[in-house]
């Protein structure tokens, strides 16, 4: 007797936390359903219109908002963002550049400058 593969599947929050969209604002049935790992695949590979909408426009869940606005989910708490915001929502962020942005902002960097510096500390260790 051979076994049958049984597909991988993922709670909706797992599978739209891959395809980087908030969940809310996901179609029903996605929300309350579960995704195969060969669904994800095709969303992925070809994002229905929903999907292209909400990557597009939003509402986007934190880590998208903070790549976007270039500082850290962190730094999102820190300023008080913790709902989803839309892309026009973050274009006015930007815009606007209010000194907390600009301070994550630079914090930010900073970070950036101490994993390289460390990364090429341990390179010349090893090297």
């Amino acid at each position: 007797m051979t076994s049958r593969k049984t597909p991988q599947t993922m709670k909706p929050a797992t599978a739209a936390k891959k395809l980087g969209v908030y969940l809310d604002a996901t179609p029903e049935d996605f929300r309350e359903g579960v995704v195969s790992r060969d669904e994800l695949n095709e969303l992925q590979a070809n994002p229905p219109e929903w999907l292209r909408d909400l990557r597009r426009n939003g509402p986007h869940p934190r880590s998208v908002i903070a790549a976007k606005l270039r500082i850290s989910i962190g730094g999102l708490a820190r300023a008080g963002i913790t709902e989803a915001l839309t892309t026009a929502q973050i274009e006015e962020l930007k815009a606007d550049n209010p000194e907390w942005l600009q301070r994550e902002r630079a914090t930010q960097v900073e970070v950036r400058k101490e994993a390289e510096r460390l990364a090429a500390k341990k390179t010349t260790v090893r090297g």
